[in-house]
């Protein structure tokens, strides 16, 4: 609702109908709204847009704009063909988010906060600049559509042409909720000329909403599994993303490109379509990244990269949704990489299969269709008919898994098409128990692998089984058309493994619970690996937030002394990548950290000296951050320096040429 100030009438000398009161005033004294404008802004002191300058006016703080930070308020407003509405946001808009004037010149009038009502708020109080009339517009709407520039004109109609299109939808959205206009239509009537059949649901447009709220990606970021699985890939692997362009499909928060930008991408294109890439934005800039990361709002299919960018050399996306293809978001990703992705480019994550297996679902049974056989005395088995026909997304315990698993569907993100994302399977199952057993359900869950080259993962590779005190995601998904709910966290059970149950009947559906797990060795999931940096006492000592004694720096390593030493002159290298233990370290950090060890050696001038590198609580390693001691070992004595116990065991040949070809074997 916008609300127009027209100028006082112009009334004649004779008009017989102008009150006493106005009358007897003095000609000197009578004035109309330009004038009490003029006098409350202009000569009240003014703060720039930009910074915390306080100028005589509001003339001169638009001047002081124009000539510091070369910004014209009026030749924008003039450019843009705004209204007296649209002023007031640009300018609140600037108080408040403090761009660039580059960031100004940009405006082409589309921006959201155009049409925002939180923009019309003042971001100062009495703010001068917001009772300045611009030359270039009028208080009267004639006035307006009157301008003589053609091009000005259809520019400013074709935007209130578009504010009124979306207000009309607005409006017809609201009534439909509060007339409940749906089951009015369900109703029967008589069709009359009139009728139209009710427009049928974007659910594209349904769909990307439901992304723009926080709750979801709150959810889905403290999933520690689903995230700790992207975080410990994207950043255990810097030979591959290092100056690698990296496309963020369904970008959410963001977090994604982030992981990207801080394992030393060159650039990250971060797309999604929802409401929250403009957070995404901000969050991108909050942390420092706006040089490498480019967000884009808009739907993979349509957008286009940036001009100095033809391909891309990664394809980051997390996808997976109820029954891992029901959310559809794989097509989206499948047509970025058919766009985007360069020939031998990376899919991550690379590969995903489908397992079903039988199950013994006798809990769940029980408190699903069993039941109703009995209820205060009655039965009311009636009610569970119709339950063989939906699917129940549960948790079940690894003991009621009584075949093994059947791979259903293999998708090979690397080659697999959209057209076979339509797919119907055949599949044997033979139950593994030995005793009789009643079979009343069958369990669906996939498996998610990541691998450095993208192919596919070997079928003898085991992947993770969740433990007492792992993470694993449920997620509860009413079958047959019913509204899919918000996700909701992950839950910590004794013994799970993630999957579906649905009871057996000629005719079912099958929705997964999601469990992310890294494929390859040496890298195994554990606990949380890169969402702690902030809390690791070596990477504060490396950002500079806690002060040390430092010695060496380079690009990879950072070296100081020991607050606790053993000897004088003990220091430790530390590399300025966060990994717990040696093998998790990318090797060009190794190759960087031991000729620093190697220099201080030499400079402590000592012939005795430790290099000591501990992995591991049992292994005495203390701060979980890969580190490396030089002790230097001054004499003989125990009182200085590394103090070893050495406790031998005798083993004869054949052993040692046992553990010789096993170690080798895996080398």
């Amino acid at each position: 609702m916008s609300l127009r100030l027209p100028p006082p009438a112009n009334f004649s000398d004779d008009d017989d109908t102008r009150s006493d009161s106005a009358s007897c005033e003095s000609d000197d004294h009578d004035q109309n709204w330009d004038d009490w404008a003029s006098d409350s802004s202009i000569k009240v002191p003014c703060l720039s847009l930009f910074e915390e300058k306080l100028l005589p006016s509001a003339e001169e703080a638009l001047a002081y704009d124009q000539s510091t930070h070369d910004f014209d308020l009026n030749a924008t407003c003039s450019r843009l063909s705004l209204d007296f509405h649209g002023r007031i946001r640009l300018i609140n808009y600037i108080r408040k988010t403090k761009p660039s004037s580059s960031d100004l010149s940009r405006l082409d009038g589309s921006e959201a906060f155009f049409t925002s009502d939180e923009y019309l708020l003042p971001a100062l109080e009495d703010d001068p600049l917001l009772q300045v009339q611009s030359d270039d517009w009028s208080d009267s709407e004639e006035e307006d559509t009157k301008t003589t520039d053609p091009a000005r004109r259809i520019q400013m109609l074709e935007r209130q042409l578009a504010l009124a299109k979306q207000n009309f939808v607005d409006y017809r959205a609201l009534v439909s909720k509060q007339m409940n206009v749906p089951s009015l239509l369900e109703a029967p009537s008589e069709p009359g000329p009139s009728q139209t059949a009710p427009p049928a649901r974007d659910d594209d447009t349904h769909y990307f909403k439901s992304y723009g709220e926080n709750d979801i990606h709150a959810v889905m970021i403290q999933d520690k599994v689903r995230t700790s699985t992207y975080a410990h890939f994207i950043l255990t692997n810097p030979m591959l993303f290092r100056d690698a362009v990296v496309l963020d499909v369904g970008c959410g928060t963001g977090i994604l490109s982030l992981f990207a930008a801080r394992s030393g991408a060159k650039r990250v294109i971060a797309v999604d379509a929802s409401d929250i890439a403009e957070k995404a934005e901000r969050i991108v800039k909050a942390n420092g990244f706006e040089d490498i990361i480019t967000v884009i709002r808009g739907k993979v299919e349509e957008i286009t990269l940036p001009d100095d960018i033809k391909e891309v050399d990664i394809i980051v996306s997390e996808w997976m949704g109820y029954a891992l293809l029901y959310e559809s978001m794989l097509d989206s990703v499948l047509h970025a990489r058919d766009r985007f992705l360069r020939s031998g480019g990376v899919m991550a994550p690379s590969q995903c299969k489908m397992k079903l297996g039988l199950c013994d679902a006798s809990e769940v049974y029980k408190d699903r269709i069993g039941f109703w056989d009995d209820v205060y005395g009655f039965d009311l088995s009636a009610m569970a008919e119709d339950l063989y026909g939906e699917a129940i997304v549960d948790v079940v315990g690894p003991n009621t898994v009584l075949s093994n698993p059947y791979t259903i569907k293999d998708l090979l993100l690397s080659e697999i098409t959209p057209r076979q994302l339509d797919f119907s399977s055949s599949f044997t199952l033979i139950s593994t128990v030995e005793r009789r057993t009643k079979i009343n359900a069958f369990i669906l869950y996939f498996d998610t692998f990541f691998t450095y080259a993208g192919n596919p993962v070997s079928p003898s590779t085991e992947v993770k089984v969740v433990k007492e005190g792992d993470v694993v995601l449920a997620e509860i998904w009413p079958a047959g058309g019913k509204r899919a709910p918000q996700r909701r966290k992950s839950q910590l059970v004794e013994g799970l493994l993630g999957g579906l149950v649905v009871t057996a009947s000629p005719d079912f559906y099958l929705a997964p619970t999601v469990t992310l797990r890294p494929a390859e060795p040496p890298y195994q999931p554990y606990q949380e690996p890169w969402l702690s940096l902030a809390s690791c006492l070596f990477c504060k000592i490396i950002k500079g937030d806690i002060p040390s004694f430092k010695l060496i720096e380079t690009e990879l390593s950072f070296a100081f002394l020991d607050i606790g030493p053993l000897s004088r002159g003990h220091a430790l290298v530390i590399p300025k990548y966060h990994a717990e233990k040696m093998h998790q370290l990318p090797d060009e950090y190794l190759a960087d950290a031991l000729p620093i060890a190697k220099k201080i050696a030499i400079a402590q001038g000592v012939e005795n000296y430790n290099i000591l590198q501990n992995n591991g609580r049992i292994a005495h390693q203390e701060v979980d951050h890969v580190h490396f001691h030089v002790i230097p070992k001054p004499s003989s004595s125990d009182e200085e320096g590394l103090v070893i116990g050495w406790p031998s065991k005798p083993m004869d040949k054949a052993d040692l040429q046992k553990i010789s070809e096993e170690i080798k074997g895996k080398l």
